[in-house]
């Protein structure tokens, strides 16, 4: 079932424009390289893979901004990267897409870069550029710092946390303690930072991850014991093929998959948090925003590589 029709959709979504959101996590550059494979080399039973075109992306968190950005919104980011060409690339990318970089720069690491080999839309290999080590004291305080000159100007919070250390407790009561509202998507190692926040959207096995039990147990198990847990009302779970779980309170609600074909689930989750965050700061029920950002769920999937959605997009896949 759907729980909005387009007209509500419409008001909900012509609000977008208004919001000022802030994205808080581990910022990350995604490069992508293109091409075909004809032949095995001769010095070792591997393909040979001919490269057609370099793109680069924005990632991580920096996609979550991307879809804010995308959605008419205002998106400010703060993280981490490095004092090295990457890092530049990125703030020029953020920069591009109107979004506002709020980064702290570190000589310690490298900016995070995950660099796909694709050929004929076929995934070969990821490579992972990064560093995993806990943050210095001296760069944290930058962190919560950089919070600090931003928080009064927006009106919620996502934490995009991919476990590179960015996340913090010290980052999350400063969060907290500002009393905004904060959208969490998770990584289960970090499960215990995230008590008292709005609501969280973990898919199907970081829920499992965080509840710490076996595929075997029923979602709605799961999802209630995360949220006696974290001390949540709210807590989404995204379910693939399957579509999505919403529990608010002691209610439960199971939103259909949208998806018309799948040909990338990279980024899927970033579109869900920011359609959710955009749609609830606009004014709409939980129910309403679920549905908004599935809607918005099911489009980009079927784009390869980290996509976005438009508004207009966006309305135009909502029934009358």
């Amino acid at each position: 079932m759907h729980f909005v029709d387009k007209k509500r959709a419409k008001q909900i979504i012509d609000d977008f424009p208004k919001r000022k959101i802030l994205v808080i996590g581990d910022v990350m550059l995604d490069k992508y390289l293109w091409g075909n494979v004809e032949r095995i080399s001769p010095e070792a039973p591997v393909p040979v893979f001919e490269v057609q075109r370099e793109t680069v992306n924005l990632g991580g968190a920096c996609n979550v901004a991307n879809n804010i950005s995308a959605l008419d919104a205002k998106a400010y980011i703060i993280g981490v990267i490095g004092k090295d060409i990457n890092g530049k690339i990125l703030k020029q990318l953020l920069r591009e897409k109107g979004i506002e970089s709020i980064l702290v720069e570190d000589s310690e690491r490298p900016t995070t870069i995950k660099t796909r080999v694709i050929a004929v839309s076929q995934q070969l290999i990821r490579i992972d550029r990064e560093s995993k080590v806990k943050l210095s004291v001296e760069i944290e305080k930058e962190i919560l710092h950089k919070i600090d000159s931003v928080i009064d100007k927006v009106d919620a919070v996502i934490v995009s946390d991919y476990g590179k250390g960015v996340i913090t407790q010290k980052v999350m009561d400063k969060l907290l303690s500002s009393g905004k509202m904060i959208f969490v998507d998770p990584k289960p190692s970090n499960c215990h930072l995230y008590k008292n926040v709005t609501i969280m959207t973990p898919n199907k096995k970081e829920a499992y991850q965080c509840a710490k039990t076996d595929q075997d147990s029923n979602v709605e198990v799961v999802g209630k014991k995360i949220m006696e847990y974290l001390n949540i009302n709210q807590l989404l779970i995204t379910l693939g093929a399957e579509g999505m779980a919403l529990f608010e309170g002691e209610n439960t609600y199971f939103i259909k998959a949208r998806a018309k074909k799948v040909f990338d689930v990279t980024g899927a989750g970033d579109t869900v948090i920011a359609v959710l965050t955009l749609s609830k700061t606009s004014g709409a029920d939980w129910k309403e925003s679920a549905c908004i950002a599935n809607f918005a769920a099911g489009y980009v999937v079927g784009e390869i590589g980290t996509a976005t959605v438009d508004r207009n997009t966006l309305l135009s896949l909502i029934p009358d």
